[in-house]
């Protein structure tokens, strides 16, 4: 049987074919491309049991019916997120659905951490002057975040690993989320409501998932109660912060610097290569006239290590919807008369 992935990356494709090549020796085919799944491309799934999708695929309920009309059975999602995936339409169709729901925390909070500190000590700006041997350090004057708060929404496992790495540096440790880590406490985070962490907090970095009651958690309220010389670094999703009130924050000369791996109308535009076209996203535009911000292409998770434990797990998933047996990751399980084998 031929197994097709989508939107696969040049440094993500050998780690995924050597993951399938040891759970299933040569008994499955893997294939793998790099256009992405939506109502144009479904077609091309034609005659595939198993898809693996990538978190920037339309997996809506137009795209699931073309998939189960061309023979679909089983959606193994490369990915913790699964927002861009119709789990009410894929139980209807029988479409068996699976995500990672697990894999190096590390590979975020350290990116996250990144990103805070090239906004804060102004590295993005100083990289450019000294390519064209400007050494002057006007303009490059940052903080020590010693001493400092941070506040960490959302603190499982990425957030617990960020809330380290600040302990390491000697912050001030806020937290918000719907239970505490004991991990955390441990660490001396106090747990906060929402308002009083954007308050408060010099750092705020997002580590919740994208749902109904978090979509715009970072909105016109929250950005108005941050200091004006905060710093926001949001490597969860991009639906998280209400990009139009970002604009207007920045716009009136606040916050002093803002990190984004993420934003809430990536999809058709990261991982793709627009250096010739005219940007006619204005908002994205207009983020990146700002100096103060750093915008990344959805990489925080973008290591060996994590591409590794994603490209394993996926492999599991599949081996799992074979067997017929569901786990941790299933999110819609196989049924019973499904063609699997």
């Amino acid at each position: 049987m031929e197994i097709v992935a989508y939107g696969v990356l040049a440094d993500e494709q050998p780690l995924l074919h050597d993951a399938f090549d040891r759970a299933f020796g040569g008994s499955h085919e893997l294939r793998c491309l790099g256009l992405f799944l939506n109502r144009d491309t479904a077609p091309t799934a034609a005659g595939h049991e198993v898809v693996l999708s990538s978190v920037n695929d339309t997996l809506d309920a137009d795209v699931l019916r073309a998939l189960a009309k061309g023979g679909t059975r089983m959606i193994a999602q490369r990915a913790t997120g699964y927002n861009n995936i119709d789990l009410a339409a894929a139980e209807e169709l029988g479409l068996a659905v699976a995500r990672v729901s697990f894999y190096s925390p590390y590979s975020v909070a350290e990116f996250a951490w990144a990103l805070a500190l090239a906004v804060d000590r102004r590295i993005v700006r100083a990289a450019h002057r000294t390519r064209e041997f400007d050494f002057r350090l006007d303009g490059l004057m940052g903080r020590d975040l010693h001493g400092r708060t941070a506040g960490v929404v959302g603190t499982g496992k990425i957030g617990a690993a960020f809330a380290r790495i600040a302990h390491g540096f000697g912050m001030r440790l806020l937290g918000w989320d719907i239970t505490e880590n004991p991990d955390c406490l441990a660490l001396g985070m106090q747990y906060v409501e929402r308002e009083r962490l954007f308050a408060e907090a010099d750092l705020v970095s997002l580590h919740v998932p994208l749902l109904p009651d978090t979509h715009h958690l970072v909105d016109a309220h929250a950005l108005a109660l941050m200091k004006d010389d905060a710093i926001l670094v949001n490597s969860s999703r991009g639906g998280l912060v209400d990009t139009d009130a970002l604009l207007e924050t920045l716009r009136a000369g606040r916050l002093s610097g803002v990190g984004l791996d993420v934003y809430e109308e990536e999809a058709g535009v990261f991982f793709l290569d627009k250096s010739l076209e005219v940007m006619t996203d204005e908002r994205l535009a207009r983020l990146m006239t700002f100096s103060n911000v750093l915008v990344t292409s959805h990489q925080a998770y973008f290591t060996r290590d994590a591409v590794g434990q994603i490209a394993e797990t996926t492999t599991g998933n599949v081996v799992d919807y074979f067997a017929g047996r569901p786990s941790g990751n299933t999110l819609v399980p196989r049924r019973e008369t499904g063609t699997g084998r």
